[in-house]
């Protein structure tokens, strides 16, 4: 059976078609019409259609942000808020005509990676995404863990800041706010004045304010993945999201979690994706009941 794997990110829609043998057939992106539902369903439904046309028997996957609520069957705790309160998985059953497998963004990239990426050789692996938001995945022995509630790997809402930074969520402090790329991008802007993205910043960090924004990135990186590791303990982080990017991670970033474990001897590899930013969607095709 062919596989199509869709991923709504918060900036673009990726769609993948799979062949029996896990061969690309096609892949398709375009961008996300994030603050509009309905515009989003009709473009994930045009992709499906499109990469479809020529194949009757497939299975199809979608990995979104947020979670659907094991209580009411909507979407919650999604940084793209328009899916907020939605029936997403219905609304796109209905207007494409097909069941849909449907999982969290982050925990398609945990199985992709653990599947075919950079992981493979790991038994528990936690995936972690750094980009316009801040997720984790689960993933043991090749098989998603989602906790009772569905919020397992949820790591971008603890609190690193008890009185910091608010969120959309309703909270303050959550890692999130400190560590995703808007987050990063508007802490450069309160340091330098200069409104740039991430790119730009990380190649201008050679002045006492670039190393006060680096410094400050390090540390809440650093608190906030310590704490996974004192709590799950796995056998690997991978990263994956634009800001997995940043070489520093694996090296300043690396040492900084570690000198906050819970332990005196810290072993747990902090890896690069192999699959880069397709990782969601061939986690998304890779979906199975």
């Amino acid at each position: 059976m062919y596989k199509l794997g869709i991923d709504l990110g918060g900036t673009k829609t990726e769609a993948i078609l799979l062949d029996e043998n896990l061969n690309v057939l096609e892949q398709k992106r375009i961008w996300t019409p994030q603050s509009h539902y309905l515009n989003i369903i009709n473009s994930i439904s045009s992709l499906v259609f499109d990469l479809s046309k020529n194949i009757s028997d497939f299975s199809l996957g979608v990995c979104t942000p947020g979670a659907i609520s094991q209580q009411t069957g909507l979407i919650k705790n999604s940084n793209t808020q328009c899916l907020i309160g939605r029936a997403f998985k219905e609304d796109l059953e209905n207007k494409i005509g097909k069941k849909i497998l449907i999982e969290n963004d982050a925990n398609c990239f945990a199985m992709a990676e653990a599947k075919i990426g950079i992981a493979k050789d790991y038994d528990f692996v936690f995936g972690v995404i750094l980009g316009t938001g801040v997720g984790g995945g689960i993933v043991i022995d090749k098989k998603f863990h989602h906790g009772r509630t569905n919020i397992a790997g949820e790591w971008g809402h603890h609190t690193l800041h008890p009185h910091g930074n608010s969120c959309y969520c309703g909270k303050n402090g959550c890692v999130e706010t400190y560590i995703s790329g808007p987050s990063l991008e508007n802490r450069w802007f309160e340091i330098t004045g200069k409104t740039q993205l991430m790119p730009d910043i990380v190649s201008n960090l050679d002045n006492e304010l670039g190393e006060k924004w680096k410094n400050e990135f390090l540390e809440n990186f650093g608190y906030g993945l310590a704490n996974v590791i004192d709590i799950l303990d796995p056998d690997a982080i991978v990263l994956g999201g634009g800001l997995s990017n940043i070489d520093f991670l694996y090296t300043e970033g690396k040492n900084s979690i570690y000198e906050k474990v819970f332990s005196d001897l810290v072993e747990t590899p902090i890896l690069k994706n192999k699959l880069g930013d397709s990782a969601g969607v061939y986690g998304a095709a890779l979906l199975e009941e």
